[in-house]
Formats: structure tokens, C-alpha cells, sequence
């Protein structure tokens, strides 16, 4: 037999070595497939592993520690790595999310991104105006401390009005035709002028720079929460799972916005969102316990749930019913009650104004890592 049947370009070993080629290209492209679909498994497990483990964490606390400066601040920890995680899972997936069906999910993402960013900045404006409280909280506790010296009236006097210009900043703009009498009796019985009420419009108006004045925290959650459902099976099984991780750290967005809501004075702050999470998911049992824990305690304070604000506020009550009924000269029992209320309020002093600093440090790197993770999306 001649070479050329042998070896010609339709002989059988020049078949047979093409198939055997295009069986390794195939054999090879399977295992890179496999591979890649292992890996992003495990990547997709890992995900929900921790934000399973950051919210059971957090769900651990004492009803004394939940929503403290310190939890807030776990809080905004575990967003920021859960938020990490998540970005990476996106970025090692880039072409199938860039896709449908799971394009139109980023998409609604993102949006709830910018949305975000708005409580972020109406956050930092709610911690701005608890820096306005401590200021008038100072003068009480200079005008007060005896520092070896007698008490004087003058000096009750400064510290009552310094509580009075402290109850005006609490109060909501909406609230006050028809909460200002009663909440200016608790705090004080003097200066119900039209001059005070018109002082009480300038405060509440000037700790709102970031948002505008019809902007609604209420609102924007509602806007956040709207359409947000988790996938059915179907789109499960199309998007080899992407689907989970999007509706989880939609999920967690939520939850996260909707807490800084609650703790920290925000533009027509409310609460009234429904989280509903299938039992299927890890994570759905902390979170789900903490939404109920916290909502419990809605009505708790107009201004924020915040523990350390809830502590200011009960202490505030406590010092100003005592400068409305001290008398002059002061018996040593007042003398004693005065100097006890002085240092309550002095600790939930320093505890709020150290606090407040590495808050909104959190804060403004939330703000930071949404930013970049809607740019990288874009």
C-alpha cells in the first residue's frame, strides 16, 4: 500500500487524530467548566455562610446592647464585609450577570444602591443634629457641676434654658403645632412664646443639609423594599444560582437601611416595612428576629431608637423636673440629688459623644463602598 493511502488528507489516521483533538478541546473546555461551576459554588456557599454567621452574631445580644452606638457599629461591620463578598462574586461572574436573566436584577440593584446612598447621607445628618443635642447637654453639665462652688440660681437658670433650647432641637418640625405644648411642659415650664416657637423653626430646619425638605425616610425605604421578592426555582436553576447572593444582599441592604432608620433621627422617620424571608434561606431566622426585636420598641422615641439617644432622653427628664422644683436656698438633700442627676447625665454624655465619631466613620464607608460598587457596575 503506497504512503500516500496511508497518510493522505482523508486517510483514516488523519480522521482519527483530528477527533482525537477535538475530543481533548472538549474534554478540556468540561473541566474548565467544571471547574468554574465548582468555584463559583463555593463561592455562592461561602456567601451565604457568612452573612448566616455575621446576623446570628448580632441577633446574640442582650436587649440592653441591641441598637447601642457599639451593635450599630457591628451592624455597619458586617454590611461592609458582606458587601465585599458580594462584590467579588460579581466581578468572578461579570459576563453571566452582565446577561439575561440576571441583568435586569443588577440592574434593580444598583438603583437600590443610589437610593442608599440617600439615608447614608440623611444618617450623617441625623448624627449631626445628636452633636447639636450634646452641645446644649454640655452647658447643663458646666452650668450644674458645683465644682466646689455653692449652686447657684443664676446657674439653674442657664442650665434650664440650655434644656429648653435642647427640647426644641428634639422635636420634629411636623410635630410641632400639635406635640409643642405638651413636650415644652416636660422639658420646661417657661418660654412657650411665639419667639420660641419661631427659634424651634430655625432649629429643626438647619440639621438637614444632604437631603431636601420634602425627602422622606419612609418613603425612600418603601421605594428600597418595593418588588423585592425571592427567586423562584426556575430562575434558580437559569442562573446557576447567581439569583440567591442578588436577592440576599438585597435583602441585607434592607435590613441594614431600615435599622439606621430606626436608631438615628432621620427626615420623617418610619419604620413600617414588612421583611418577609423564606424559611429556606440560613440567614432568614436572625435577621427575621432581629426585625422583630427592633420593632417592638417603634414607639420607644421620635427620635431615634438609638440606646444612648433613649438614655439622654430619660436622663434630660429626670434633670429637668429638678431644676423646675429646686428652691433657694438648696437643702443638702436637693444638693445630693442634683449632684447624682449631674453624673448620670455626665456618663450618658460621654458615652453618646464618644461614640458618635466612629459611627459616622461607618457610616461614610458604607456610603464610600456603595459608590464604587455602582461605578464598577456601570
Amino acid at each position: 500500500m503506497s504512503s500516500s493511502d496511508n497518510h493522505g488528507p482523508f486517510s483514516p489516521i488523519s480522521s482519527f487524530g483530528r477527533s482525537m483533538s477535538r475530543l481533548r478541546k472538549e474534554k478540556v473546555h468540561s473541566l474548565e467548566s467544571n471547574h468554574k461551576s465548582t468555584t463559583r459554588d463555593l463561592e455562592l456557599e461561602s456567601f451565604q455562610k457568612q452573612v448566616t454567621v455575621r446576623f446570628e452574631d448580632l441577633s446574640r445580644v442582650s436587649d440592653d446592647e441591641l441598637l447601642s452606638v457599639d451593635w450599630m457599629r457591628k451592624l455597619l461591620d458586617a454590611f461592609i464585609c458582606c458587601h465585599e463578598e458580594f462584590r467579588a462574586i460579581l466581578l468572578n461572574n461579570k459576563e453571566q450577570v452582565s446577561n439575561s436573566p440576571l441583568d435586569r436584577s443588577i440592574s434593580e440593584f444598583f438603583e437600590r444602591l443610589v437610593k442608599a446612598l440617600d439615608i447614608c447621607n440623611a444618617s450623617s445628618d441625623g448624627i449631626e443634629k445628636i452633636r447639636v443635642w450634646l452641645k446644649h447637654l454640655d452647658i447643663v453639665l458646666c452650668a450644674l457641676s458645683s465644682n466646689q462652688r455653692a449652686l447657684s440660681e443664676g446657674q439653674v437658670l442657664r442650665a434650664r434654658k440650655a434644656l429648653m433650647d435642647l427640647a426644641l432641637t428634639m422635636l420634629d418640625e411636623k410635630d410641632c403645632k400639635s406635640v409643642f405644648p405638651q413636650r415644652n411642659r416636660s422639658f420646661g415650664r417657661h418660654n412657650t412664646s411665639k419667639d420660641h416657637r419661631r427659634h424651634f423653626a430655625k432649629h429643626s430646619r438647619s440639621h438637614s443639609w444632604s437631603v431636601s425638605r420634602p425627602w422622606s425616610a419612609a418613603k425612600q425605604l418603601h421605594s428600597i423594599a418595593n418588588n423585592l421578592a425571592p427567586p423562584r426555582e426556575s430562575e434558580i436553576v437559569a442562573t446557576s444560582g447567581l439569583a440567591i447572593p442578588i436577592y440576599t444582599m438585597n435583602s441585607v441592604l434592607l435590613f441594614v437601611l431600615w435599622t439606621l432608620v430606626a436608631a438615628i433621627p432621620c427626615q420623617d422617620r418610619g419604620l413600617n416595612i414588612q421583611l418577609s424571608v423564606p424559611k429556606q434561606f440560613s440567614w432568614s431566622t436572625p435577621v427575621t428576629l432581629l426585625h422583630e426585636r427592633i420593632k417592638k420598641r417603634e414607639r420607644r422615641s421620635s427620635n431615634g431608637l438609638l440606646k444612648e439617644i433613649n438614655e439622654v432622653e430619660s436622663c434630660v427628664r429626670h434633670v429637668t423636673d429638678l431644676v423646675d422644683t429646686v428652691q433657694f436656698p438648696l437643702t443638702d438633700e436637693q444638693k445630693v440629688e442634683v449632684e447624682q442627676k449631674v453624673k448620670e447625665l455626665s456618663l450618658v454624655f460621654g458615652a453618646l459623644r464618644d461614640g458618635l465619631n466612629p459611627l459616622e466613620r461607618q457610616v461614610r464607608e458604607v456610603f464610600h463602598k456603595i459608590m464604587s460598587c455602582r461605578a464598577e457596575g456601570l
